[in-house]
C-alpha cells in the first residue's frame, strides 16, 4: 500500500481490513504516512515507495491509499523495465490515471480502475467489495450494467463496439497529452468519468482532446460517473455538455456506469479486450488476471 499522490487518513483501517479479508497479507510503503505540503512526502520518497512496490519480489499487488494530487510528478523516475520483468496488480483511480496509463504503454501492463484503501462504506459497501475482489483475484469477465440513476446515463449513441479498455479520470486524461501516460486509444474503448467539474469543464477537456486528435480512430466509448456536477437551470447539464461532444464522432456511446467518484463504484480493469452494447446498456470487460 502506497501513497503516490496525496495524503491518505484514518480511513485507511477500514480498507486494509476489507483487504486481509481477501486473504492479503498488508504491507505499508515506508514513506505512506509522510506529509509534504499538499503531497504523501517529497517525490524522491514518493517514487521510493512506488520503486519498492513494482520490485519486490513479495509483493504480488500494489493497492494505492488515496488520490488527491501528485502522481504525475513522480512518473518519469518510474523505471519500466522492472515492471515488465515482473508484472503485478495495481488498483487505484482518479489521480492515479497517470500512473495506470504509465504501465500500460510502458509495460502493457493491465491495472484494475477501482476503490482506494482509504475506504468508505457509505460509498462503497458489500457489493463494489465484492466486484473489487472478484476483480483482482478471479479470472471471471466482468459484466457492468447502465444505471439508468446516474446522470452520465443519459448520454448515448446507438451501437455496438469492441476494444481495448483504456482512460480513467478525465481530467488526468486532458493533463497527460504529449505525455507518456497517455495511450494510444486508436481502436480502443475509451473509458472517463470525473467529479466536481462543471460541464463547460467537461466541454473544455473533451474539445482539447478532439483537438489534439487523440480521440480520432476510437473504437468507442463507455462514461462512467459525473459525480457532483452542479446543475444550473436553463444551461447544459454535464451529460447535455458530454453529449454534444461525442455525439458526432460516429462511434457508441454508452453512459452510466459506476466508475468513478461516485456511490456504488465499480472495479473494471483496464487493458482488456471489452465490448459495449448500447441495446443491451452493458459493457463487459475481460478478465485483468491470469490462473496460475
Amino acid at each position: 500500500m502506497i501513497a503516490p499522490a496525496g495524503v491518505p487518513d484514518t480511513r485507511l483501517a477500514r480498507g486494509i481490513q476489507i483487504l486481509q479479508s481477501f486473504g492479503l497479507v498488508v504491507e505499508e510503503g515506508k514513506h505512506l504516512h509522510d506529509v509534504y505540503g499538499y503531497l504523501a512526502g517529497t517525490d524522491d520518497d514518493r517514487l521510493a515507495d512506488l520503486t519498492a512496490a513494482f520490485t519486490d519480489p513479495g509483493i504480488k499487488g500494489v493497492f494505492a491509499a488515496r488520490g488527491g494530487y501528485g502522481t504525475q510528478r513522480i512518473l518519469d523516475g518510474m523505471n519500466m523495465r522492472d515492471v515488465r520483468h515482473s508484472p503485478r496488480v495495481f488498483v487505484g483511480f482518479s489521480d492515479l490515471t497517470s500512473l495506470i496509463g504509465r504501465l500500460w504503454t510502458g509495460a502493457r501492463l493491465v491495472s484494475f480502475y477501482g476503490p482506494m484503501v482509504n475506504w468508505t462504506d457509505s460509498r462503497t459497501g458489500p457489493a463494489e467489495i465484492e466486484s473489487l475482489r472478484s476483480a483482482i483475484m478471479t479470472t471471471a469477465p466482468i459484466t457492468l450494467t447502465r444505471d439508468p440513476a446516474e446522470p452520465s446515463a443519459a448520454v448515448t449513441v446507438p451501437g455496438r463496439a469492441s476494444g481495448t479498455l483504456l482512460g480513467g479520470n478525465l481530467t488526468i486524461l486532458q493533463a497527460s497529452l504529449r505525455t507518456p501516460d497517455l495511450p494510444d486509444l486508436r481502436g480502443a474503448i475509451l473509458l472517463f468519468e470525473d467529479t466536481d467539474e462543471a460541464p463547460y469543464s467537461y466541454d473544455r477537456m473533451l474539445t482539447h482532446l478532439r483537438r489534439s486528435g487523440v480521440l480520432k480512430g476510437i473504437a468507442g466509448i463507455a462514461i462512467g460517473q459525473f459525480t457532483n456536477a452542479p446543475v444550473t437551470p436553463g444551461q447544459w447539464t454535464a451529460a447535455q455538455a458530454v453529449q454534444d461532444r461525442v455525439a458526432d464522432l460516429g462511434v457508441p456511446v454508452l453512459g452510466g456506469l459506476r466508475i468513478g467518484h461516485g456511490n456504488g463504484q465499480l472495479t473494471v480493469p483496464l487493458g482488456t479486450r471489452a465490448t459495449i452494447d448500447t441495446a443491451a446498456g452493458t459493457l463487459r470487460v475481460q478478465a485483468g488476471v491470469r490462473a496460475r
